[in-house]
């Protein structure tokens, strides 16, 4: 379990002032928030399950990512075991009260000795929640049941082929009540999965395929700007500013004029925040594709002319994306640079925080030691340490500074809980789409 003297990553920064505000604020309006959280939660169904990539800039915390079908969880401290079991039980009962079976579909990987244990760890989760689970895999020349040995824990993981008779699918005889995607659909909905009559969750229109990360900020972007009226404070110290491009191709230079543009524009609106707030670095955007990356296709600009003068290589690695997709949308955003530091040399980090529901159930911190404190961290050279949440950042401290571990933490549960309630928002839009398209 762990204990209060579990280290906070030191956060070097000459703008902890500004922190501290903000997190004094956030502790100042502690019962204001969570009353308003309640309330939100009534209205908007949360995601089934979530991960948040946060940057903590000092003066400023903002999610910059949050993924629907997280992996990871066999990062998670082993210590919040039971908070993930009691969430993941609010979490089927709201979706399929009388579910006894699960069918998790994870990924195609059976390389990635990392995600198989995210796999194996989801899905003793789910059995120790009360719930009889099989493994349904995509894999395309799966035609019998494979049984994986893994790498790093030594566990059994049995993956099924995925069958389909009428409108259900299941493994050998057990059909199960509801489907677990743990699979982003970058490539698009598998026709096995489609119309098909058990519950499915997340749904799949909100796999890579479709989902665009302008449109998830756009719902954020409405989300602080009620949450800065709650807690009484500027709504951009928890909003990265962004701008897109829809129609773009890097190999060919098709949309540089857009890209080009709003780059220019974005890194004008940001200049203007930092000579509000005295913040004295420099402002820089990140460029990245609109469907999820997989730290694939991301690229750092301080101007425009770092994306005027993009050499081959840089548009071919922009032009990336998973399952060989090509990347045809851009979301241009704000950098939020993260000024936090962990372990012995002194690596970059930044918070990822994991939601099952509406609650936070652990966290880790996604740390390498060879990128900056402008780059993305999700690169060759990443590792990650637990983070050692004590309340599972949902309880503030208010005997403890603004700054110590549990009021640390309980900032990063705020705001992961904005970015998981504007997911919410963008679910429930994409099923009232889906819903008039099926009327008409």
């Amino acid at each position: 379990m762990p204990t209060s003297s579990s280290p906070v990553p030191r956060l070097l920064t000459a703008q902890t002032g500004p922190l501290l505000q903000l997190e004094a604020s956030l502790l100042g309006k502690a019962a204001e928030i969570e009353a308003w959280f309640r309330t939100q939660w009534q209205k908007n169904a949360p995601p089934f399950y979530s991960s948040v990539d946060l940057r903590n800039a000092g003066f400023k915390l903002a999610p910059v990512d949050t993924n629907l079908f997280p992996g990871g969880f066999n990062n998670l401290n082993p210590a919040f075991e039971p908070l993930c079991v009691q969430a993941l039980q609010m979490a089927m009962q709201r979706v399929c009260p009388s579910a006894c079976d699960v069918l998790l579909v994870p990924e195609n990987h059976t390389r990635n000795k990392f995600y198989l244990e995210n796999v194996a760890t989801l899905a003793a989760l789910i059995q120790k929640a009360g719930y009889r689970l099989r493994i349904g895999s995509l894999i395309p020349d799966l035609h019998e049941p494979l049984e994986l040995t893994l790498e790093i824990s030594g566990r059994k993981l049995l993956l099924e082929p995925l069958r389909r008779t009428a409108d259900r699918v299941h493994v050998g005889d057990f059909y199960p009540c509801t489907v677990l995607l743990n699979n982003d659909l970058s490539a698009g909905v598998p026709e096995i999965l489609k119309n098909i009559r058990q519950d499915v969750v997340p749904p799949p229109d909100l796999g890579w395929h479709l989902r665009q990360k302008s449109n998830h900020f756009g719902f954020y972007r409405e989300v602080a700007r009620e949450f800065g009226a709650v807690a009484g404070l500027d709504p951009w110290l928890v909003d990265p500013l962004f701008r897109n491009c829809g129609q773009i191709n890097f190999l060919k230079r098709e949309g540089q004029e857009c890209l080009e543009a709003n780059v220019e524009l974005l890194l004008a609106d940001i200049g203007a925040k930092y000579a509000e707030y005295g913040i004295q670095q420099e402002p820089f955007v990140i460029i990245k594709s609109e469907a999820g990356t997989y730290g694939m296709g991301v690229m750092t600009a301080k101007s425009v002319e770092d994306v005027r003068n993009m050499n081959r290589k840089s548009r071919t690695h922009m032009a990336s994306a998973k399952e060989g997709r090509e990347v045809t949308g851009a979301i241009i955003q704000e950098g939020v640079y993260t000024f936090e530091k962990m372990g012995e040399d002194g690596a970059t980090a930044e918070p990822v925080v994991y939601m099952i529901d509406r609650n936070v159930v652990g966290g880790f911190y996604r740390l390498n030691s060879q990128r900056g404190n402008q780059e993305n961290l999700n690169a060759p050279g990443m590792r990650f340490e637990p983070l050692a949440f004590e309340e599972a950042c949902s309880s503030p401290d208010h005997s403890c500074g603004p700054d110590e571990r549990p009021n640390r933490f309980y900032a990063y549960g705020v705001v992961a809980r904005l970015a998981a309630l504007a997911a919410a928002r963008e679910i429930a839009a994409v099923s009232e789409i889906r819903a008039q398209t099926a009327a008409a």
